[in-house]
């Protein structure tokens, strides 16, 4: 389950924030948890409209995307700080992503009460029109004397006031499932893996599926190449020097975009010396030309997870006959700066390596019901979606024949090794 968290304050030091950086802390193992800040978004003003704004749709693709959300308010005056209700204000303005999202209050004060009037008037704002949040009736937490509540660690000193914690978020987690049922979410669109769409980056006139698709594409929009140099957000590389970077990453990338054609592996290595080969007649293809078809509905269930929010990373072990490497294929959601999605990073490595590593450098030993570094716990015999992944096990583990390569295919981006 997906929980986002919002901060309700621009604070530089804000109790607030330690009290959900907390919440994810101590009661991660319940919800997958995501912190949010208002720190940058502007003052409300519907005249100079800023709802397309960075700051503002990475609040909104967030909290659309998390099954329920806990804000946490200081109290100003005896209300909500002017930040957050300004935020408010935009996510009611034109984006209405709080509607019908279940919510939980909860508030640290530095006095007694630990913002009670705060709470009361932000159930007003949040029940409003054009808000319409689904807020959790009773169970408030209200933290007072908050400068005293805190150890040098930033935890929770008093065991009553955790366990109490403890029990409202989990009360809230199935205040989200009754309201699932109440408001399901719409059934995801199928995915397009015959990439047949166009975006603002489909190249067109050149036939993605031809084994020299790059040379065609290259002719056709005359790229950087070589010496050129092309400016990134965090420096200025030239086309040579990405090539040079890219290839010496410890492990393989993979891009698909978000019309589901494959563009890019960094690989120069033989396929048969790859993780998960790869062909260079393999770029520009569509994914559905990367599998074969008895795998599309799996492939699909992949790029719903990471297209729809329910999760960013999705995480699979592929075993073979390899038992001195554990390889992990990683599907990593790309988003641009306004949260749109933008298409799928693969990375693939062998993760022994790592373990080992740190195993050496901290003296420590792998200890329970588990085989060595190579093998996961004997009692989880089905090897799927990492805990990274929000999706029920059920989900996960109808994916998981596809998702882990079956013999013709090596991953979503893979070609066929008859290729």
């Amino acid at each position: 389950m997906k929980i986002v968290g919002i901060v309700g304050s621009n604070a530089d030091l804000s109790y607030n924030r330690l009290l959900l950086k907390f919440i994810g802390k101590k009661f991660g193992h319940l919800f997958d948890f995501e912190l949010l800040e208002i720190t940058d978004v502007p003052l409300f003003n519907q005249s100079q409209d800023a709802t397309n704004s960075p700051a503002i749709q990475k609040l909104n693709h967030k909290i659309k995307m998390a099954d329920g959300v806990i804000i946490a308010t200081p109290e100003h005056n005896h209300t909500i700080p002017a930040a957050l209700k300004s935020v408010l204000e935009w996510l009611s303005f034109k984006i209405h992503p709080l509607e019908n999202k279940p919510v939980m209050i909860v508030g640290a004060s530095y006095y007694d009460q630990g913002s009670s009037r705060a709470q009361l008037h932000l159930r007003q704002i949040l029940d409003a029109p054009g808000v319409n949040a689904i807020v959790m009736p009773g169970n408030e937490f209200l933290l007072g004397k908050v400068k005293n509540a805190f150890d040098e660690n930033d935890n929770l000193k008093d065991q009553g006031t955790i366990d109490f914690l403890g029990s409202t978020l989990e009360k809230f987690l199935q205040f989200v499932n009754v309201t699932a049922l109440l408001n399901p979410k719409p059934k995801a669109e199928p995915e397009d893996l015959y990439a047949t769409g166009k975006i603002d980056t489909t190249i067109e006139g050149a036939d993605m599926w031809a084994d020299d698709w790059l040379e065609q594409a290259t002719a056709i929009v005359e790229p950087a190449v070589g010496r050129d140099y092309v400016k990134l957000d965090r420096g200025l590389l030239t086309v040579d020097q990405l090539n040079y970077f890219l290839d010496s990453m410890p492990m393989e990338l993979t891009y698909a975009d978000s019309n589901n054609q494959f563009l890019y592996y960094n690989q120069t290595k033989p396929a048969n010396e790859m993780l998960a080969p790869r062909v260079p007649g393999q770029v520009g293809n569509p994914l559905a030309k990367c599998h074969p078809e008895k795998a599309y509905q799996n492939v699909e269930w992949v790029i719903q997870q990471l297209r729809s929010g329910a999760t960013d990373v999705v995480r699979v072990h592929v075993p073979k006959q390899m038992p001195e490497k554990y390889i992990v294929h990683n599907y990593q959601a790309m988003h641009d700066k306004q949260g749109n999605y933008m298409g799928i990073n693969e990375y693939i490595l062998d993760f022994k390596p790592i373990v080992e590593w740190y195993l050496q450098q901290t003296g420590q030993k792998l200890v329970g019901d588990v085989d060595g570094v190579t093998s996961a716990s004997k009692k989880n015999e089905t090897p799927a979606v990492d805990g990274v992944s929000s999706a029920s096990k059920k989900d996960a583990a109808s994916a998981v024949s596809a998702v882990t390569p079956t013999p013709a295919v090596d991953g979503i981006s893979s070609a066929s090794k008859k290729d």
